[in-house]
């Protein structure tokens, strides 16, 4: 550990604050009362190093705190932490009913009710009214890479980034509605950067960069066990995006909102970057929304299992929730209904439409989105200055989640749709949601558009593609489409990419 001369230590070991003070040049003397403030709440440790650092460091450190609400992060710290208390099932004392859900189209009446939803949502798309909203702040450290999540590789043939996938389903529904879609993308102070100059490499892959808005979110602080403000360098506080929830508080400090209703829209189509499946500002699903009047709609999948990790959309004390796995009770883990099915059944897929006038109403008013901690292994610089790589979780981030807006709202729709259709997220390096399920999953998808067209595509046992198949979003966008363009006696020998020119 550094050692320091008796009169400029506290005794904590760290430098004084005074001391601090006294030595800052005139043009960082503005400074003061963040540093002071960093004090009050026992962060001194993070000037630790502060005689070692150039003058280029203790500026960037300094204006790292600047950004900081230390009594916040205290406060948060003492009110959420795991390590404080073991998380009780939030159900267990609270009435859970489950919610109203519009079914995926099995019967005729499903599947005329579903038309006519689409047939409404597709007017308000040839309209201008509906943006697109994509969070991608995350950096893929769990998958191994480094790189923003959405510049990964995950089409089975051409080799397509998760960008590209989804930027070409915009290009393919501005085309078909003869419209121009606005697409806003959340990411952090860390892929920031790598994500806009992957955006101009690639030309925008085909779609208007005027049209195309990047913003970042807010970042916090990452914490210990002990609520102390972990440094990845002597110089550098470790900052974490403030989770997916940061996307509404960000699109009204950066003007975005205003902005998006001056220019007619008047509802946000909002999903993950990382769902490789999603179908992007799907017609049907924003009829239905319109239709209902809604403020906040969901989309959500049956739950594979009562055990599997996924937020459960429900009701309580008649508002709309998402409760979380760890906050759901065993009672109601297991319930059933009647039929044998699951009582608590409709599983969140991060997938929402949301009213520009809704979202404009929750940023004036003063109830804010709560922060959630989450226990993580982070790689830390300890009191000695040596890295570690911890093997177990040693950190706290503190995020906000998007679904807790959902408390505020007066008229929610949640639509049932087929999880093999929609929903295949890439979270894990190996197993579940992995590299290897997603392409899978892609491949069955347009597997199964070919079979329905008439082609005739082997499958295993489980129903996977024997082969590989892609479809580009420009060729076909859905399935209806594929069946009016393919050639039916096309003929399938392994391997099927079909593209636009």
């Amino acid at each position: 550990m550094h050692k320091h001369s008796s009169e400029k230590v506290g005794s904590d070991g760290n430098l004084n604050l005074d001391f601090i003070i006294k030595t800052l040049d005139t043009d960082l003397s503005s400074y003061k009362k963040s540093i002071g403030n960093a004090f009050e709440v026992s962060q001194s440790h993070i000037f630790r190093w502060w005689n070692e650092l150039s003058k280029p460091e203790k500026k960037h450190l300094l204006h790292q705190i600047t950004s900081i609400d230390f009594l916040f992060i205290h406060d948060l710290f003492k009110n959420k932490s795991p390590w404080k208390a073991k998380p009780v099932a939030r159900t267990t004392n609270q009435q859970l009913t489950p919610p109203n859900v519009i079914p995926a189209p099995r019967n005729v009446h499903e599947k005329s009710s579903a038309l006519e939803a689409r047939r409404i949502g597709e007017e308000s798309l040839r309209k201008g009214e509906i943006a697109v909203l994509t969070v991608a702040g995350g950096d893929g450290t769990r998958l191994g890479s480094g790189i923003p999540k959405g510049m990964l590789s995950v089409a089975p043939i051409s080799g397509k980034s998760i960008f590209q996938l989804h930027a070409e389903k915009i290009c393919a529904i501005q085309r078909k509605f003869r419209v121009t879609i606005p697409w806003y993308i959340m990411t952090s102070e860390t892929n920031n950067l790598a994500t806009q100059d992957f955006f101009y490499a690639q030309n925008f892959f085909g779609l208007d960069p005027r049209r195309v808005c990047f913003f970042i979110q807010r970042m916090f602080p990452v914490v210990d066990s002990q609520g102390n403000l972990l440094m990845s360098s002597k110089s550098n506080i470790i900052m974490s995006p403030n989770g997916h929830g940061g996307a509404i508080t960000a699109l009204k400090e950066k003007g975005i909102l205003g902005n998006m209703k001056e220019h007619g829209i008047k509802n946000i189509f909002y999903h993950q970057v990382d769902n490789v499946l999603v179908k992007m500002v799907d017609p049907v699903f924003i009829g239905y929304h319109l239709r209902n009047n809604a403020e906040i709609s969901l989309k959500s999948v049956k739950k594979l299992h009562p055990e599997e990790k996924v937020g459960v959309i429900g009701y309580i004390d008649r508002k709309l929730h998402i409760v979380e796995y760890s906050e759901l009770s065993q009672a109601d883990m297991y319930a059933q209904n009647e039929d044998g099915t699951l009582k608590y059944n409709a599983a969140n897929i991060a997938i929402h439409l949301m009213s520009t006038d809704f979202l404009e109403q929750i940023c004036q008013g003063s109830d804010t989105l709560p922060y959630h901690a989450a226990p993580k292994k982070v790689p830390y610089l300890n009191a000695d200055g040596m890295m570690i790589s911890p093997k177990e979780n040693n950190a706290i981030k503190f995020e906000c989640f998007i679904f807790d807006a959902l408390k505020q709202v007066k008229k929610g729709m949640v639509m049932e749709v087929l999880r093999e259709d929609e929903f295949s997220p890439l979270k894990n390096m190996d197993g579940d949601n992995s590299p290897v399920t997603v392409k899978q999953d892609i491949i069955n998808l347009f597997g199964r558009w070919l079979r329905n067209a008439g082609i005739p595509i082997p499958a295993d046992a489980q129903g996977n593609v024997i082969g590989s198949v892609e479809i580009g979003a420009t060729y076909a966008i859905d399935e209806e489409e594929l069946r009016d363009k393919i050639d039916k006696s096309l003929p399938f020998n392994g391997v099927l990419n079909l593209q636009s020119p």
